[in-house]
């Protein structure tokens, strides 16, 4: 389960919230009647967002500008730099939904794979390989980006399609983050790193270490 509870239907009070969760999960209560959405997600995401209904609909309508036919960015650009930021920033869902996506647009099961480590994969276009990088960017280095990788983009982009690209990548790694701290949909999972387990004899001593043998 989700860190949060999940918002009753009984307890909607909010015409936008009602109407995500008629679409989202019709005939049912999401907070108890499990199900999962068309790709398999366990679709907790807005059932627990819908406790503050103004942050859910600002979430939703950055989603919808990502579809928007506004767009001057090509969709396939924006999922595969939304992917590498799924993977780069460890979310589960994001990457696997967004690789659900990319094979639906045309991208060969070899290239998916290798979205993972791209700097050595030659599926990629060069167009492609410097929007990975940049997405690398936004994540790793929080924005900070080289001088001749922008230079880069704006050889293969237009400006406003640098804007768009910047914003949503940005967007997603926000996503990504809050998805993984409130535990939502497929990153529901207990921390792996822990102490493992010793023989019950093992303790640390504080003792300076014997000399090395020496090799001449």
């Amino acid at each position: 389960m989700p860190r949060l509870s999940m918002v009753s239907r009984a307890d909607i009070n909010d015409p936008l919230v009602e109407y995500i969760y008629d679409k989202k999960f019709p005939g049912r209560d999401p907070a108890s009647e499990k199900g999962q959405t068309a790709s398999g997600a366990p679709g907790n995401y807005e059932a627990v967002f819908a406790h503050s209904p103004d942050v859910l609909e600002h979430a939703l309508r950055g989603f919808f500008l990502k579809q928007s036919k506004q767009r001057k960015l090509p969709l396939t650009y924006m999922e595969l730099a939304i992917t590498r930021v799924g993977w780069s920033c460890s979310c589960r869902w994001m990457y696997s939904e967004h690789v659900k996506i990319l094979r639906g647009l045309g991208y060969s099961e070899d290239a998916l794979i290798e979205i993972q480590s791209w700097q050595t994969s030659s599926q990629f276009t060069e167009t492609e390989r410097i929007l990975l990088a940049y997405a690398d960017c936004i994540v790793f280095d929080h924005g900070r980006t080289p001088d001749l990788l922008f230079d880069g983009l704006l050889k293969h982009f237009s400006e406003e399609q640098i804007v768009e690209l910047t914003y949503i990548a940005s967007m997603f790694a926000m996503h990504a983050g809050m998805i993984r701290a409130l535990r939502l949909e497929h990153d529901d999972y207990k921390e792996r790193v822990r102490e493992m387990p010793s023989p019950a004899e093992y303790r640390f001593v504080n003792s300076e270490p014997a000399p090395l043998p020496r090799r001449d």
